[in-house]
């Protein structure tokens, strides 16, 4: 049975889907972009705030599941220039172990949700 993941601590979702769904014990998140759970307001700019807002606001959803960037098998990161990949890769690898790094992919797309730089998605298990 599914459960659905919530915390105020990151962005309401904007259409029909949740922060994140459990299934026994693996967990399947939504994207998360740049906006700041409190305000509701979008941080873009400089790729380096985007992408840290990003990975706490992922941060927020993994602990209301009761779980850590350690839990995470799988990410997905979608970039709107891969000139940037390098900054964004920079605060991503930040928030993990090299040696225990999940599996990724990183995706150059035409455009974004609300026309952010950075979107990441996790699959993490207990």
């Amino acid at each position: 049975m599914k459960k659905i993941i919530h915390t105020p601590d990151a962005p309401a979702p904007i259409g029909p889907y949740n922060q994140a769904v459990m299934l026994g014990n693996m967990l399947y998140t939504s994207g998360q972009i740049a906006l700041d759970p409190k305000s509701g307001e979008l941080v873009i700019g400089d790729i380096k705030t985007e992408t840290t807002l990003v990975m706490e606001n992922m941060k927020a959803v993994l602990k209301a599941a009761g779980m850590t960037f350690e839990n995470v098998i799988k990410t997905s990161i979608f970039i709107s220039d891969m000139g940037n990949f390098t900054a964004i890769n920079e605060v991503y690898g930040s928030y993990f172990n090299e040696a225990t790094a999940p599996a990724r992919e990183t995706v150059e797309v035409a455009n974004l949700p609300k026309y952010v730089n950075v979107e990441i998605s996790m699959i993490a298990s207990l």
